[in-house]
């Protein structure tokens, strides 16, 4: 068959088609564009979304990275003065203020270590800081001295225990007189015994918690 006789076949079949069926085809064929143009910048879309979820999350990762590493000098530096762990520090740093330096607790605790004001008076008077303010705890070096200082103070506290650090937590978060209260029986020297009397399942959780962290941030140095 020549070519002119193919052209004639497919003139003759549109003809017989007519002009409805035609139509419907076109309109059918632009419905199927209309579709898979929808799907592709949906597709585009996800992907950009998708794309940007990535971008957020590392770039929280590396921000909350930062934030996390952000007092390690004034930590090592209180940890050399006064003999405490850093890694215990920092837990407590962590657990507190999550590295934030103007945080400010409900009780009227403040800065990094979220000291009271009767606390950092004590580290003031015994370090013979003149002039001293609670409102210089805000200052991220002061308040790591400060708050070193007072936990160094409630680890000897608790040198007889197998453990003090459990000790000087639950102090440094209830107070003396809680602590004395779960100090009885087996608890006054064995730390295991002692988290088990502890009453207040808040403080027991923070004892916990600093010390799982307190773990986490074992390779800080002091150097």
């Amino acid at each position: 068959m020549d070519e002119d006789a193919i052209g004639f076949d497919k003139v003759n079949t549109v003809v017989k088609m007519g002009p409805a069926k035609s139509c419907l085809l076109c309109r059918l064929d632009g419905r199927l564009r209309a579709r898979y143009n929808n799907s592709v910048k949906w597709r585009r879309l996800l992907c950009i979304g998708i794309l940007l979820l990535i971008v957020g999350a590392v770039a929280y990762w590396f921000g909350e990275g930062q934030l996390e590493r952000s007092q390690d000098t004034p930590i090592r530096a209180a940890a050399q003065r006064y003999g405490v762990e850093p890694a215990l520090i920092k837990a407590v740093v962590w657990r507190e203020s999550k590295f934030h330096a103007q945080a400010r607790g409900r009780a009227g605790e403040i800065g990094l270590m979220q000291l009271r004001e009767e606390a950092a008076q004590e580290w003031a008077d015994a370090e013979g800081v003149d002039g001293f303010d609670h409102e210089h705890c805000l200052d991220a070096r002061t308040n790591i001295l400060a708050g070193t200082w007072y936990l160094k103070k409630l680890l000897k506290r608790y040198q007889q225990t197998d453990n003090p650090v459990a000790y000087a937590l639950a102090d440094y978060n209830a107070g003396r007189g809680n602590v004395l209260k779960w100090f009885n029986g087996a608890g006054a020297t064995n730390s295991v015994a002692f988290l088990e009397q502890i009453a207040f399942p808040g403080t027991k959780e923070y004892v916990q918690s600093v010390m799982r962290q307190r773990e986490k941030y074992g390779s800080i140095s002091t150097n």
